[in-house]
């Protein structure tokens, strides 16, 4: 996964007057320039708006804020405002019909497709915000609770100032997490809440992730972080001494006095929901969308169908986190051709191996791989994928470096196996790959994570993209546009290429047994993605219940129980997390089919990657629509 913080469209609706304004000041001008003028002031004012007015995605979208003309700002962790659901429609209404109602007449290329594509994610965000109280900030794998001390632990100190910024944004987390038990408590009037048994994970996760005990001993990860960071900065900088004592001193004082209490509040008051629900004060929808019941209580999550408007918003959430418009019929009928597909490539590899000789052919295969660290793998992956993808030396730019680095003890039980921060869009020479050790990938899955993060995944596309694009003179408003598909698709697909690179490491290592156990596993983690993107549809678009998903798995071997639930639960309470990155992969392949079918003779593999990466995120009706234009 890549690691980033999510732009919402609900911190950049402050910008939306400023545009108006724009539109009001460039009526002097005549013809094609002034729509490339009024374009260009105001993308450039609302890039702005949305850095002021969100320190933390500014500071993991820019470098030195200076370089896009932001000199003065003030700190700001915002949080959920009560009450301000109608102005913010409102505003986003005015948005659309102010980038809508731009021509394209005299724009460049670039700028023409930043603004289509900024007036489709004004759209769909519309769309989405009609739902209130549908969005979940707090959902156990992937809520704030736990992303929020992550980011704030990876927050890079370049400048002092950045220290300064930092600490501010700490002392704000209080009135931050309060903000989100209030719209929790919102959620749960409106009927809308999480289950019992989520409310109270998510409950625990907050006990668990800030302690008296370990600030005390001064061993928390946003103590043990934050001192590297500082001791890093003075030595690089040669900042005072005392200032960097005085910082560390103001952490662990905001840490106690802030932060610790927050997540009290918030763990404290999420019992009281979880409790109100199971003596019944609390309700769930009992909306059942027809025949499925979902028979699970109030201790299991509900697919999105089982409420009111549960499938409009699924739909429109397939639509924003995977950038493919088919409608969920016609996903159901790609992903079970996919998954017969791949049933059928997995029993034609299993034909020739009986099952007791699996287990043998696993252990050579992991015992033969010629690679063990980190390192090794990356500059193999760099040399396999240099005939099939396009240089990262945009206008002479020079490689950037990576350095993979272990994900703290402390703060193992919190992430991803493995995540990438992407760079800021003026800093992207140097990265960072973390690796999370606590479960031991062998080296097989090491080499295929390093793929899906590094090269040729997410760090070299983000890389890749942000050059091309800085050097074609794209407006930096273009990198507030999340498109979850084409980002995680695009990882995908490279990891799948990266069992290819794997099977040719080990044929020419002579080990032929272990390249068929390579090209097995890959098919079996297609099979397995396919079919948890088919669970999510089923879920969250048919309403099928704990009990019916456990018989799917049960077909495909799945048997036991607490297996099946957790499957059940993880996808219940992130909906669209896998079709994200599987229908991603497919939308991929179909780009891929059509540019073969266009170009014919003329079709490379460096050929497509280099339009699909030139392109930039974006939604695949758009890709495509620019593949046909382009051809």
């Amino acid at each position: 996964m890549k690691k980033h913080q999510k732009l919402t469209w609900r911190q950049l609706l402050a910008g939306a007057g400023l545009l108006l304004l724009f539109a009001g000041l460039t009526l002097f001008l005549s013809g094609p320039h002034r729509n490339q003028q009024k374009f260009r002031q105001a993308a450039q004012e609302l890039f702005r708006q949305e850095m002021v007015h969100n320190t933390l995605n500014m500071h993991y979208t820019v470098a030195y804020p200076g370089n896009f003309g932001i000199q003065d700002y003030e700190a700001i962790l915002p949080g959920y405002v009560p009450g301000d659901r109608k102005a913010s429609l409102a505003d986003l209404k005015e948005q659309i019909d102010f980038w809508a109602g731009l021509s394209d007449r005299g724009l460049s290329p670039e700028d023409a497709y930043t603004r289509k594509l900024l007036t489709l994610s004004l759209e769909n965000s519309l769309a989405l915000q009609s739902h209130a109280y549908y969005d979940e900030l707090l959902s156990p794998a992937s809520g704030m609770q736990s992303q929020l001390p992550i980011l704030l632990a990876e927050y890079t100190f370049r400048t002092s100032r950045d220290v300064d910024d930092y600490l501010t944004l700490l002392s704000q987390t209080g009135v931050y997490f309060d903000s989100l038990l209030v719209y929790e408590q919102e959620k749960a009037a409106a009927g809308l809440s999480m289950s019992r048994g989520s409310l109270e994970k998510v409950q625990q996760q907050c006990v668990r992730i800030l302690t008296a005990e370990t600030l005390a001993q001064g061993s928390h990860f946003l103590q043990t972080t934050f001192q590297e960071r500082i001791n890093e900065l003075y030595t690089r900088q040669g900042i005072e001494r005392k200032a960097a004592l005085s910082a560390i001193r103001r952490n662990n004082e905001l840490l106690s006095s802030v932060l610790l209490p927050a997540y009290g509040r918030l763990a404290q008051g999420l019992e009281q929901l979880a409790a109100q629900q199971e003596s019944g004060d609390l309700r769930q929808s009992d909306y059942t969308g027809g025949e499925l019941q979902n028979t699970a209580g109030g201790n299991l999550p509900k697919g999105l169908a089982t409420y009111p408007e549960g499938q409009d918003y699924y739909r429109q959430l397939l639509i924003a986190e995977t950038g493919s418009y088919r409608s969920p019929e016609e996903l159901y009928d790609l992903l079970k051709n996919q998954l017969l597909s791949q049933l059928n490539a997995l029993r034609s590899l299993v034909a020739g191996h009986p099952a007791c000789v699996l287990p043998s052919i696993q252990e050579q295969c992991l015992s033969a791989f010629p690679y063990t660290q980190p390192e090794q793998m990356l500059e193999d992956l760099q040399t396999r994928m240099s005939r099939d993808f396009p240089s990262l030396a945009v206008d002479g730019q020079k490689t950037p470096t990576v350095t993979v680095k272990a994900v703290s003890d402390s703060l193992a039980e919190y992430t991803a196996p493995a995540f990438y921060l992407t760079p800021p869009l003026d800093d992207t020479s140097s990265n960072v790959i973390y690796v999370n050790e606590k479960d031991g990938p062998n080296a097989l899955e090491l080499y295929t994570t390093l793929a899906h993060e590094g090269y040729p995944g997410h760090l070299y596309q983000s890389v890749y993209t942000r050059r091309y694009l800085a050097s074609r003179g794209a407006n930096p408003v273009r990198q507030l546009l999340g498109y979850g598909g084409y980002q995680e698709g695009w990882a995908l697909y490279v990891e799948f290429i990266a069992y290819d690179y794997a099977c040719a490491l080990l044929q020419e290592c002579g080990q032929s047994e272990a390249v068929w156990y390579v090209q097995a596993e890959k098919v079996n983690r297609s099979l397995l993605l396919c079919l948890y993107s088919l669970l999510d549809l089923m879920i969250h678009y048919d309403g099928a219940d704990c009990g019916q998903i456990a018989s799917v798995l049960d077909n495909f071997g799945i048997s036991d129980p607490q297996a099946a639930q957790a499957i059940y639960t993880y996808i219940a309470e992130e909906p669209v997390n896998y079709p994200q990155y599987y229908v991603g992969y497919l939308e991929i392949l179909a780009l891929q089919q059509k540019a073969r079918d266009l170009w014919g003779a003329d079709y490379s593999d460096l050929r497509f990657h280099t339009f699909f990466l030139n392109m930039g995120p974006s939604d695949f009706t758009s890709l495509e629509e620019a593949l046909t234009d382009a051809s």
